[in-house]
């Protein structure tokens, strides 16, 4: 049995962490802050949760580290930084669902983001994708856990990086769809019921702060260095994403063969399902899970892969990767508490 504690539980990120860890077999749930619900039943906040916790939120304070054995911060990036260091100088394990700890490169990481309070930690995080880092993340102490859209962009590519087959000459173009969930639970004009439904929006074209986390993890794969483009998009859905991804290889290859190289570089990866011939994922088929499902395509030439992957953003790109690094932090099984189906219909 592990204790654990939420910083930042009144989110979409932070009620699916809840929802996930209290049917844990193997967590105590102790503890989920909120500074804008503090004292506040967390069943009043979220109603789904009724019945299912007498937790109310708490304010943060370093006080509450003895509680508990790991914890998750899920608070925006900035915040994270300061709270991170406290946890791991108190001598526990932390998950950040924030970009505070996913880049390793603290200059890249200022860049896309701003300055960086914890340089240091940011160069001993480990990046929080287990299908990729399963051994670093089982020795760690500081996970970062990845963004929504590089999971599905990273899950897709990385067998055809990983193996050196892409022709790094040819940038690897990203087109990714996004449900309006991702854009957290404050309202905004962007998301806003008359303004998101019936319509598909592009935005942040070339410009996304994704793409940096996206290049720098196939990088740090591989060692093949080229260009990563990257377009998301808003479609009316409220959660999931599915990503589209381009990529051009160094020769031909057959479409069994590039099956086959899927299945084996994800074998034994329990969420990982890679799709049969002529199969393409969709939002629906994973919506309310931690799997990613991946399709295939190839182009006549044999050297132009569509490789596509489906998440739920909330969950396989979010809460349910931070609750399956934890396992792995824990000793537990990969999947525990992560084994329930897709939503469907």
């Amino acid at each position: 049995m592990i204790r654990v504690g939420i910083v930042g539980g009144s989110g979409y990120t932070g009620v699916q962490l809840m929802a996930l860890l209290l049917s844990h077999p193997e967590v105590l749930l102790k503890w989920v802050t909120s500074r804008k619900f503090e004292g506040q039943p967390v069943f009043e906040t979220f109603g789904a949760l009724r019945s299912l916790t007498d937790l109310a939120f708490t304010k943060y304070s370093p006080d509450l580290l003895g509680e508990v054995d790991l914890v998750f911060t899920a608070v925006p990036h900035g915040q994270a930084m300061g709270i991170v260091s406290e946890v791991v100088q108190h001598g526990k394990r932390v998950i950040d669902l924030s970009a505070d700890f996913r880049f390793q490169d603290v200059v890249l990481y200022e860049q896309t983001y701003q300055p960086h309070t914890a340089p240091e930690l940011a160069k001993r995080a480990v990046y929080g994708l287990p299908e990729l880092f399963y051994g670093e993340i089982k020795e760690a102490d500081l996970v970062g856990n990845p963004g929504c859209y590089p999971t599905s962009a990273i899950l897709a590519s990385a067998p055809l990086v990983q193996e050196g087959l892409w022709d790094s000459h040819f940038p690897i173009i990203v087109d990714a769809k996004s449900g309006v969930s991702g854009a957290g639970r404050d309202p905004n004009l962007t998301t806003h019921f008359p303004e998101a439904d019936e319509g598909l929006t592009p935005y942040k074209v070339l410009v996304h702060r994704h793409q940096p986390e996206i290049a720098s993890i196939l990088q740090k794969s591989s060692n093949e260095r080229g260009l990563v483009y990257f377009v998301p998009h808003l479609v009316p859905m409220n959660r999931g994403i599915v990503s589209t991804v381009y990529l051009r290889l160094k020769e031909a290859i057959a479409l069994e063969d590039l099956h086959r190289l899927y299945e084996v570089f994800y074998n034994g990866k329990p969420f990982v399902r890679v799709l049969p011939t002529g199969k393409a994922p969709s939002s629906h088929h994973v919506r309310g899970s931690n799997f990613c499902d991946i399709g295939l395509a190839l182009a006549p030439d044999g050297k132009t892969v569509v490789a596509m992957a489906a998440i739920d953003n909330l969950i396989k790109g979010a809460s349910g990767q931070a609750v399956q690094n934890m396992n792995i932090l824990a000793g537990f099984e990969e999947s525990a508490g992560l084994a329930q189906p897709p939503l469907f219909p």
